[in-house]
């Protein structure tokens, strides 16, 4: 299977544009290439291109080579170039499942890209056969988010798999929440599949949402061709520097992960003891799902005593729900609070 048969024709011969450190290798001495203020250094400076220092350090923690590694500005810059990469804008379309992750439907609306769903089962799983036999001749990407954003759930690996070895096109993974998931990510599984391409971030675990740094596993073909595509500098060099900082740190990010798991067993214990929550749905991301009664007047009610959560209520199967992000034990209790002070609220109407 060779992911570049489904890649735009006209993808494989642009020519990108060729920055002036993608033009060296190596060790300079004095750099009068690119027309950089020789001041204020190392901010006068245009960033590695391919950040290829911060590839290393990747490759090294997550156990694989670099040239199986794309990075980009958040997860949203792959989704954007992926869909720009293999879709032919007013032609091709995209398959994935309601509810998930939006962006998914906003980059393939950016482009003209049409969008075909299957909705999840009532246990928030995926038929796999439903949405196989929705895709057609035209369907060039399938997106499935593991564990899905706003569900919280992992999707059952057997229909990954389905779906991996039964589609005929590009199967993308989103793997965003894995580090607080009981089961393993499919990295490991890469080589098995040319047609797989794995999304993480450290948005997350790693607590690095503010540098917007998203990462895409994939054959070194299809890297080679996001880069083409890409904008020449799209890490700046703050981003790229803090990252190596933080990564050498793993341990704290694994602390990090415990308590988020220790706070994520205990808030759901806590929430499913207020009278007007229905279920709290089980996790395996560090946020939690909750239907509940009035979902929308308690997500205003929470506001108005400045504690933001999400509101899903409109969403498909997500009716009346919230989705609230585990925070410190300090944030769960305010919130706690909040939502006990609603009920008295309610009462004395």
């Amino acid at each position: 299977m060779d992911p570049l048969r489904w890649v735009r024709p006209h993808m494989l011969s642009l020519k990108p544009y060729s920055s002036a450190r993608d033009e060296f290798s190596g060790e300079a001495m004095v750099f009068l290439d690119a027309n950089e203020n020789p001041f204020n250094a190392p901010y006068n400076r245009y960033p590695d291109p391919l950040s290829r220092t911060l590839k290393n350090k990747l490759a090294s923690l997550k156990g694989v080579s670099p040239d199986r590694i794309f990075l980009g500005n958040g997860s949203d810059e792959p989704i954007d170039l992926i869909i720009r990469l293999f879709c032919e804008p007013g032609k091709h379309n995209i398959v994935t499942f309601e509810p998930t992750y939006g962006m998914y439907q906003v980059a393939a609306d950016i482009h003209n890209i049409n969008v075909k769903k299957v909705k999840l089962t009532a246990d928030f799983q995926i038929d796999s056969r439903e949405l196989l036999k929705l895709t057609d001749e035209d369907s060039r990407v399938v997106f499935l988010c593991s564990p899905n954003n706003p569900t919280g759930n992992l999707l059952h690996p057997a229909d990954i798999l389905d779906i991996v070895t039964g589609f005929n096109g590009i199967v993308v993974l989103d793997e965003a929440y894995i580090d607080f998931a009981p089961a393993h990510s499919w990295l490991k599984r890469l080589d098995e599949f040319p047609n797989l391409i794995i999304l993480q971030t450290l948005s997350k675990a790693w607590g690095m949402a503010g540098i917007r740094l998203g990462m895409a596993f994939c054959q070194p073909e299809i890297v080679w061709l996001l880069n083409k595509i890409k904008y020449p500098y799209n890490l700046n060099i703050l981003t790229q520097q803090k990252a190596l900082e933080l990564l050498d740190d793993e341990d704290k990010k694994e602390e990090w992960v415990t308590s988020l798991l220790n706070e994520r067993t205990k808030l759901a214990e806590a929430l499913e003891k207020i009278p007007f929550v229905r279920k709290v749905f089980q996790s395996d991301a560090n946020f939690l799902l909750v239907s509940m009664e009035n979902g929308r007047a308690v997500y205003n009610y929470l506001a108005e005593k400045g504690i933001v959560v999400r509101d899903r209520s409109g969403v498909t199967l997500c009716e009346e729900s919230l989705r609230i992000t585990v925070g410190t034990p300090e944030e769960n209790r305010i919130l706690l609070e909040a939502m006990k002070k609603f009920i008295i609220k309610i009462r004395n109407k």
